[in-house]
């Protein structure tokens, strides 16, 4: 008959899978990294200088999966424009740009 203690005992001395615990961690962490790394580049596209107003807000509406508001007096905009880099003169005009390719359909 065989003890609870002794089942414990041989289950501690078996060298737990220690691989594929070890891939397993190694996996999280790449995929970690990655989300990291996204995460990184899409921040970096919504303030590059090299991208115009509207690659910006695109970039900052894909990140917080949000749409530019259609209110001019929304409080977000001035969010946008902080975390865009852009004077929130810019973003308004996107606004203005997107009314009129709305009104233009």
């Amino acid at each position: 008959m065989t003890s609870i203690t002794t089942i414990r005992e041989s289950v501690e001395r078996r060298p737990a899978d220690s691989g594929i615990m070890r891939d397993y961690r190694q996996r999280l962490a790449d995929e970690q990294y990655e989300r990291a790394e996204r995460k990184r580049m899409e921040l970096a596209d919504q303030r590059s200088e090299l991208n115009d107003a509207k690659a910006r807000i695109a970039a900052w509406e894909k990140a917080h999966a949000l749409r530019l508001p259609t209110s001019p007096t929304h409080p977000v905009l001035q969010v946008i424009a902080a975390a865009t880099g852009l004077a929130l003169e810019d973003v308004l005009e996107e606004q203005r740009q997107r009314a009129g390719k709305v009104r233009a359909r």
